[in-house]
């Protein structure tokens, strides 16, 4: 069985205000052309289908036609949700939908597989949607859920149960972030720049033990934890901090005794990102950057004062400069009063923030693990919240 692994499509997101889904709808459409040339036979996308809860009716247009071009290509599809998905608004059509599209959003049904076939049997595909603690507390309420660690953990106790009353080969497909215990540069530095290495929400490599291979989404950058536990990324940059990373998806080839083999396919990118750091002068002016014209520009602004107009004046070397950071440089002294805030910055995840938080008011010490239980469970209500 040849299985197509993709992940965090973000049907809806925008780019620094600019709109993606005609970008995405090419890059999905080569997807599509992959199944096609390649024989696919199964297509996971492990979660983060749209990049809302409420999506617009443009994002199910997206998602219907290319839905429609892998089964057409001759490949089934199973679905699970992310954490930007509404569980409930992506899999109440699910009972409805053509023969081979799979849509796994019940967190009650984690234990029950989509089996599919082939020359040499059985292939038990386990979905698990995204888990928030607080959330499927009132599933589970006999068990301690306060973390992802401990809700992947509970969620695999069903996977390999199931497992092993049915024998036969397994895929199980889950929305998290997971780390290693000897993890990937690159998964590192991605894991460390949206929370910190350690922290509440990481579920250990471990936790996956059992299934022939694991489909992993939520990091939008390839990796591979181990052999058989991997992460595609995203089909598009959506992020200057991707800028790096291929796009594309993983072909997984199951033989009769589990995976034979694993490709990387790339996908195209529309536009290339491009981070640019000087003065606004130098920007301005340095032949260098021409190549750069018709990429998205992110613009690094070193001027010791505010220069006037920038964004007006980039653009019109850069018609498609997406946005402008400003990053004065800075003596010793001056970086010695840099204020929390500043420190803190933008995109940091919420456990972190508070951590530093209290840091910094504390003179050193951060939360101890008692606040920091605290502190995820009450992320983890306010998720929740938001989430409904």
């Amino acid at each position: 069985m040849r299985i197509l692994h993709t992940s965090d499509w973000h049907i809806g997101r925008s780019f620094h205000g600019n709109q993606t889904l005609d970008a995405l709808r090419g890059v999905l459409a080569e997807l599509v052309r992959h199944v096609g040339a390649h024989d696919i036979d199964v297509v996971i996308v492990a979660g983060d289908v749209f990049d809302s809860s409420m999506p617009a009716a443009d994002c199910y247009g997206v998602l219907t036609d290319a839905l429609r071009g892998i089964r057409e290509a001759g490949a089934r599809v199973i679905v699970t949700s992310g954490n930007h998905d509404s569980a409930a608004r992506l899999g109440f059509l699910a009972p409805l939908l053509q023969d081979g599209v799979h849509v796994l959003t019940d967190a009650e049904a984690v234990g029950t597989p989509i089996t599919l076939h082939d020359e040499h049997g059985a292939v038990h595909f386990y979905g698990i949607p995204y888990l928030e603690p607080a959330l499927v507390r009132r599933i589970w309420p006999d068990v301690a859920l306060r973390t992802q660690e401990q809700v992947m953990r509970h969620a695999m106790g069903f996977v390999n149960a199931d497992r092993a009353s049915r024998g036969g080969r397994s895929v199980a497909i889950a929305h998290c972030f997971a780390a290693g215990v000897e993890p990937t540069p690159q998964l590192e530095r991605e894991v460390r720049q949206d929370l910190r290495q350690g922290s509440l929400d990481v579920v250990p490599l471990a936790a996956f033990d059992g299934p022939d291979y694991v489909a992993l989404g939520h990091i939008h950058g390839r990796a591979e934890l181990a052999p058989t536990v991997r992460y595609s990324g995203a089909p598009l940059h959506y992020s200057f901090g991707e800028a790096h990373k291929p796009r594309g998806s993983w072909v997984i080839d199951l033989g009769p005794d589990g995976v034979t083999s694993t490709t990387w396919l790339d996908l195209p990118v529309p536009r290339a990102l491009t981070v640019l750091r000087g003065t606004l002068d130098e920007l301005l002016a340095d032949p260098a950057h021409e190549e750069h014209r018709g990429d998205w520009v992110c613009a690094v602004l070193t001027d010791r004062t505010a220069p006037s107009e920038p964004m007006r004046r980039l653009r019109e070397r850069f018609p498609h400069c997406a946005t402008i950071e400003l990053q004065p440089d800075r003596s010793d002294e001056d970086d010695e009063v840099r204020t929390y805030r500043e420190r803190v910055g933008r995109g940091v995840p919420d456990p972190q923030i508070l951590d530093d938080f209290l840091e910094h008011v504390r003179g050193g010490d951060g939360a101890t693990e008692d606040e920091r239980s605290i502190l995820a469970d009450v992320i983890s209500e306010v998720r929740a919240q938001e989430h409904a």
